[in-house]
């Protein structure tokens, strides 16, 4: 027969346990390695999983930090993966980027960055993964020209805009809501 005193502690570890891996954030199922996100059990506003999500997040800035990811790009993974894990299909989330201003160098190509800062590019995965899970990137043209970033340079897939606030236009025009931060 257990001891109350194993039995408590065998209780308590269990309970332990439970509060400690559930409280940890975690990535996927959109975005496997970047958007960790807490689950958030029975919120009083209520998600509407039959809704269409149609968001543009306007990507300004970056770290100091050449070896820092950027963490408003990650913002997007985020994005996807909170709503996915709480029910809203992949199918009506529609994600796009529109990076401009010193956040232009986090969306070139690993050997264009090495050759600037000195590492590869730290975002060159998170970015991939977001495209390959149908997230549109645009890069602000102007950004393009005024900071030296051709075309060629990018990240394969990424696409050039007029300008910044050419692409933020349109997509609001096409029913996405504007995420600033």
């Amino acid at each position: 027969m257990a001891k109350p005193l194993h039995l408590f502690l065998f209780f308590f570890t269990l309970c332990f346990n439970y509060i400690i891996f559930s409280q940890n954030p975690k990535a996927g199922p959109v975005i496997a390695d970047f958007g960790k996100v807490h689950k958030i059990d029975n919120p009083d506003f209520k998600t509407n999983v039959n809704s269409d999500f149609k968001v543009v997040f306007d990507i300004t800035n970056s770290p100091e930090s050449h070896i820092e990811i950027n963490k408003t790009i990650e913002t997007a993974a985020r994005f996807l993966n909170m709503h996915a894990q709480s029910g809203v299909p992949e199918s009506q989330l529609k994600v796009a980027l529109v990076v401009h201003n010193k956040a232009s160098k986090d969306i070139i190509q690993n050997k264009v960055y090495q050759n600037r800062y000195g590492v590869p590019n730290p975002n060159y995965n998170m970015v991939k993964e977001l495209m390959n899970a149908g997230v549109e990137v645009i890069l602000c043209g102007q950004s393009s020209k005024s900071r030296d970033f051709p075309k060629e340079e990018l990240i394969p897939g990424v696409k050039i805009s007029l300008s910044a606030m050419t692409a933020l236009i349109q997509l609001q025009n096409e029913g996405y809501q504007l995420i600033k931060f």
